[in-house]
């Protein structure tokens, strides 16, 4: 095993946390990969990896062997992208993790684009409504949502959506529209229990006003897929980031109420494993996110009419007041540009 191959394969290993995870994703064997440590060890003449039955730890010297290694193959990678020029085309394997409905709804449906852009890439897409592993699962970029969680991660604000009280026009005609976030309480609602923005309890702002709001309802969810089955089969109202429903939104499916009312935006991030820079692929796929979630998510004009006509309104007028409060202007996936330099540390 060379020394780039052997440098590359003592990184994967440290971050994945095992020998076999580490085989997998290099579509190797495992005896390879020990092989391959094991030579450069030997070479080194210095252990690097203090092994168990389950994980790795590294040593000092594979901690800062770890640090080096990651520089170098960025090095190596941006090196070659720079010899080959600035349109060099992107190659090889974006391992990519999504949430479930976010992937279904906003990722997937806009791929064919960037593949057809990078004809030479391919794309690994997890989609799972869990917390993973980013390093251990080997993800190039991972797609979250704020706040997020204090860990050694790098991440970047892509989008920021808002949230809204939503409800198929069938539960509000037999339960009635809401006229104020108090009148909620009164209304059965379905929780999403993995917000990381909240759960029952969420503060509506009005100008200088403020009010609080803890929802019940006989229904909470893990899965924002299943949230959105649940409303629109009219079991309830729930309040949950606006991309949630976007195509429902376009036909009429759903209705947003109390839209004069503010409830806190929930920021959408790009995440990227810690120690090396992200690379040409995941950079580049993070700026076609960005520039993506800044666009409609259907045809407004077409749809506008028959919309409002669902809901018994004007086709030519915005939808102001509880009554009709989905306003069309505001039917397109609602995302706030992200701003240069907002590359932070997640610690």
């Amino acid at each position: 095993m060379d020394r780039f191959t052997a440098m590359t394969t003592f990184v994967r290993v440290l971050e994945a946390g095992s020998f076999s995870m580490a085989a997998r994703h290099l579509n190797v064997r495992q005896s390879t990969v020990s092989k391959g440590i094991a030579q450069l060890e030997e070479r080194l003449g210095v252990r690097l990896l203090m092994r168990s039955t389950r994980t790795v730890t590294p040593t000092e010297a594979g901690q800062d062997f770890y640090v080096h290694a990651c520089r170098a193959i960025k090095e190596v990678e941006e090196a070659e992208l720079a010899a080959r020029g600035a349109h060099a085309a992107l190659t090889g394997s974006l391992r990519v993790s999504a949430s479930v409905t976010f992937g279904k709804l906003h990722i997937v449906p806009r791929l064919p684009s960037f593949l057809a852009a990078h004809t030479n890439l391919s794309i690994d897409l997890i989609l799972d409504d869990r917390a993973i592993d980013i390093i251990g699962e080997g993800v190039d970029v991972g797609l979250c949502f704020g706040p997020l969680p204090s860990s050694s991660l790098i991440a970047r604000k892509v989008a920021t959506s808002s949230r809204f009280v939503f409800g198929a026009p069938a539960y509000f005609e037999r339960a009635g529209i809401p006229r104020t976030p108090v009148e909620l309480s009164s209304h059965s609602a379905v929780i999403y229990t993995q917000d990381p923005g909240g759960t029952d309890t969420w503060s509506f702002r009005q100008s200088d006003s403020e009010v609080s709001v803890s929802l019940s309802g006989r229904l909470r969810v893990s899965a924002s897929e299943g949230v959105r089955v649940a409303v629109l089969g009219g079991l309830g109202l729930a309040i949950v980031p606006r991309w949630m429903f976007a195509p429902e939104l376009a036909h009429g499916a759903v209705r947003a109420v109390l839209a004069d009312w503010s409830l806190p935006a929930g920021d959408i991030w790009a995440v990227f494993p810690t120690g090396r820079k992200a690379s040409a692929k995941a950079r580049a796929f993070t700026r076609f996110v960005e520039n993506e979630l800044r666009k409609p998510y259907f045809d407004y004009d077409a749809v506008r009419p028959a919309a409002a006509q669902r809901l018994g309104a004007d086709p030519h007028q915005r939808w102001d007041g509880a009554s009709h409060s989905l306003r069309a202007a505001e039917l397109p996936l609602d995302v706030e540009p992200p701003q240069e330099g907002n590359l932070v540390s997640v610690s």
